[in-house]
């Protein structure tokens, strides 16, 4: 398939999300998109995938100019899409999910969901992208929800797959194997708009790079540039990409876990007597595939989630059964996987949300009644210091791209006095330079003598902030190691391989 965008231009209201943005994808082409948060590239999807219609503008297939009206016409004009925010029936199946619109049927036009299973099946297989088609899609972590996207474009036999971050949940080893799959899909004939934070990954695997900045194509590039020319057509400006720490000097234990187990939702040991402590001026940075129980640690750890047995103690004060309350006034930051579910109420303001956490606290309240100057004056002062994209500090945080909600949850947790720090996935969906300002402030929570346990998918993060670096690996922990360690042997902690073994 041959795409070409011309002139797309998206406005809401007096705001230009897409600026006369064309864009060619020629057949058997890994067409990369680069841009920072509020760039406007999920717009820009969104109206290739119909769930938008431009305002001006025009998409051609094949050179016939084509209007997808909707995204099930989307589909069947050889449109595939890994959404950034899933677009998923949580109370389905994934079996369900990934035949919804197209189901299969036998006689008497009944569905048929063997067919569907043993169709999924086989496509997971091929792509290395297991899933368990009779899983109910609410009760799996992000991660794994992200594979049934995965596979539901895959499943329809897409001529264009467009890919949303969709390395975010892999090992090293499986984010190899997915970049082989690409080259392989596009020496098929098979184009693919691949859009992703990684620079690495841009230049290992796309033919073109396009960046977007503000609603516009600013420039197109190589994968032969360099990482740092790529981050700064982004964003504008120079970025550092390299973290900078002092040199690691811990202190006494300020965190603690001692044998802890947690059930998941189905009732299964997802944390099976998991051991770990974290010291003042430390980042113990938590690797591993989503699905193998961080998501219930976390959740165990902020509060949200029952503890079966084990312990988890905070300066000294056992917050084993804390409330989510009880543990944000204990000094406990939480960053939450899921930002939309978890960590915002997406009916309320900008400003409101920066305030979630301090709610009845001075100077945000007072005698009982808000003092709502307080808290304007808090977003403003957040909104500048983070580089939050909205048009206001009143505007619904519904409203703001994925990358800009997950900015409001960290420059939240990260401007207010902390004990300990518990992020999970704390910049995914970020661009280049918010990742740079996140990492520095992580850092500088650290520096001032604090501990933070940071669970994250991203090796290279894991490699950036941890100062040790704990795998896990089926509800266990299958090795702590040092950041020098190679990403080879994180990789095969990951997948279960015991660090002995390796050693061996």
């Amino acid at each position: 398939m041959r795409l070409e965008l011309r002139g797309i231009t998206k406005r809401f209201g007096s705001f230009t999300a897409n600026d006369q943005i064309s864009i060619t994808v020629e057949p058997g082409q890994i067409h990369s998109l680069l841009g920072e948060n509020g760039a406007g590239k999920s717009t820009l999807m969104n109206v290739l995938f119909g769930l938008l219609h431009p305002d001006e503008g025009e998409i051609l297939i094949d050179g016939v100019p084509t209007k997808i009206a909707n995204s099930g016409e989307a589909v069947r004009r050889g449109i595939g899409m890994v959404h950034q925010h899933f677009m998923l029936v949580p109370v389905f199946s994934v079996a369900e999910n990934v035949v919804l619109g197209f189901e299969p049927t036998k006689s008497l036009n009944r569905v048929d969901y063997q067919r569907a299973t043993d169709d999924i099946r086989r496509v997971s297989k091929e792509f290395n992208l297991e899933v368990d088609p009779d899983a109910i899609v609410e009760n799996l972590p992000v991660g794994l929800q992200q594979r049934v996207e995965i596979l539901k474009a895959l499943s329809h036999d897409a001529e264009l797959l467009i890919l949303d971050e969709p390395t975010a949940v892999l090992t090293p080893q499986e984010i190899d194997a997915l970049m082989d799959i690409m080259r392989s899909l596009a020496a098929a004939g098979k184009s693919i708009l691949f859009i992703t934070h990684k620079l690495k990954e841009v230049k290992a695997v796309a033919d073109v790079i396009t960046i977007i900045r503000q609603g516009r194509v600013v420039g197109t590039a190589q994968p032969t540039d360099s990482e740092g020319d790529l981050a700064s057509m982004m964003v504008g400006r120079d970025v550092e990409l390299t973290v900078e720490k002092s040199p690691f000097s811990p202190g006494n234990d300020v965190f603690e876990i001692c044998d802890l187990v947690v059930r998941d939702d189905r009732g299964f040991a997802a944390v099976n007597g998991v051991s770990l402590n974290v010291r003042a001026g430390e980042i113990m940075a938590l690797a591993g595939v989503q699905g193998n129980g961080q998501t219930e640690l976390v959740e165990a750890i902020a509060g949200m989630r029952p503890v079966e047995s084990g312990s988890i103690t905070l300066n000294g004060h056992d917050i084993t059964r804390a409330t989510p309350r009880e543990a944000l006034d204990a000094g406990l930051g939480h960053i939450p996987e899921d930002r939309q579910r978890d960590g915002l109420v997406m009916s309320m303001s900008v400003a409101d949300n920066l305030v979630l956490n301090t709610p009845r606290r001075a100077p945000f309240a007072r005698r009982g009644s808000r003092n709502l100057a307080a808290v304007n004056a808090n977003a403003e002062k957040i909104v500048k210091e983070f580089d939050i994209r909205t048009t206001s500090i009143q505007e619904l945080v519904s409203s703001l791209s994925g990358g800009n909600q997950q900015k409001v949850i960290v420059a939240r947790e990260l401007s207010r006095p902390l004990e300990f720090l518990v992020a999970s996935q704390p910049t995914r969906g970020l661009d280049v330079g918010s990742i740079e300002y996140v990492h520095r402030q992580m850092v500088n929570h650290r520096n001032q003598g604090n501990g933070a346990l940071i669970v994250s998918s991203e090796l290279d993060e894991v490699l950036a902030l941890g100062d040790r670096i704990a795998v896990m690996y089926a509800g266990k922990i299958s090795g702590i190691v040092d950041p020098s360690t190679s990403r080879e042997t994180i990789g095969l902690l990951m997948t279960g391989t015991s660090a002995a073994s390796i050693n061996d």
